[in-house]
């Protein structure tokens, strides 16, 4: 019999994680979809940074960036990420590892029109993890591009989503004196069964 009751109950890791992301969203007082998101670099070092979760979907996580930035590179390159999800006022994590794809098509389009304008011309003004000059620079590239790209700009080629679609995914909840709860889910590949396991704290 499972004793995965209460915070661990059900056998959809994604659904799971949507719950835990709703109660999130109740609580934490900043960026409840704020993830680390880790990559690895053509010299296997590693790199790691905060972005902001977009979507948990039916099998994968979704979130935006800049195709040409240091992630982006790295995640075309690799083709697999790890990330972790924390709030601490909830005290809970949950980690994935998998496999990486592009977000590119209308759903992106879409995403990208939700934008505020600013943002979106600050998509198209930033060479994102590139040199720059000065914020004064960067400053009057994004007035230029107002004036050429007016009020709807379209999603620039070179920016859009990924989806990491885990082949684990842990969940972690704080425990007395440190005796935390911990279950993962695991698979081989891409639409097989999850196997789901508690580990240890």
């Amino acid at each position: 019999m499972s004793d995965r009751t209460g915070l661990f109950e059900g056998d959809d890791p994604f659904e799971i994680a949507r719950r835990w992301l709703g109660e999130a969203e109740a609580v934490e007082p900043n960026d409840p979809n704020a993830m680390a998101l880790a990559t690895v670099d053509d010299q296997g070092l590693p790199n790691v940074r905060m972005v902001l979760l977009k979507t948990i979907a039916a099998e994968d996580v979704v979130f935006y960036t800049n195709y040409e930035s240091a992630k982006g590179q790295e995640l075309d390159g690799q083709g697999k990420a790890a990330l972790v999800l924390h709030w601490k006022s909830l005290r809970r994590q949950i980690r994935m590892r998998g496999l990486v794809s592009r977000e590119e098509g209308p759903e992106a389009d879409a995403y990208f029109a939700s934008r505020s304008l600013q943002s979106r011309l600050g998509a198209w003004a930033s060479r994102q993890s590139q040199p720059l000059t000065s914020r004064q620079s960067l400053m009057a590239k994004v007035a230029a591009l107002t004036a050429s790209k007016g009020v709807s700009p379209s999603r620039p080629p070179f920016w859009g989503g990924y989806r990491i679609a885990p082949l684990e995914i842990e969940f972690w909840a704080d425990g007395a004196f440190r005796l935390h709860d911990r279950f993962v889910w695991r698979r081989e590949k891409l639409g097989d069964a999850w196997k789901i396991q508690r580990l240890n704290p």
